[in-house]
């Protein structure tokens, strides 16, 4: 998984229920034509990264369609989430 941008978003909770921080992830990746994701306007990766008292953790993430922000039927693979956690906790405090 080659990742070619991304955009990273702090949420706000106005109810404060959630206890901690969660940053909404927008992760554009690069995917070989053959690959069954592949779509020409290209494919990201959409991830909700928490950082609270019990660590830090992706507790939400899909894939989607870059052009059109529809997600896709597809879920991610354990290692997959695992590059998507490491990638967000590198990232997660430039916002």
């Amino acid at each position: 998984m080659d990742i070619t941008e991304f955009t990273v978003q702090k949420l706000k909770d106005p109810t404060g229920i959630i206890t901690g921080d969660r940053y909404e992830f927008h992760i554009y990746i690069m995917l070989d034509e053959e690959d069954e994701l592949y779509t020409e306007g290209g494919v990201g990766i959409r991830a909700i990264y928490a950082v609270d008292e019990n660590g830090e953790r992706v507790v939400m993430s899909a894939f989607f369609k870059r052009e059109t922000n529809e997600a896709l039927e597809f879920e991610l693979e354990e290692e997959e989430v695992e590059a998507v956690a490491a990638f967000c906790k590198l990232n997660y405090q430039e916002n």
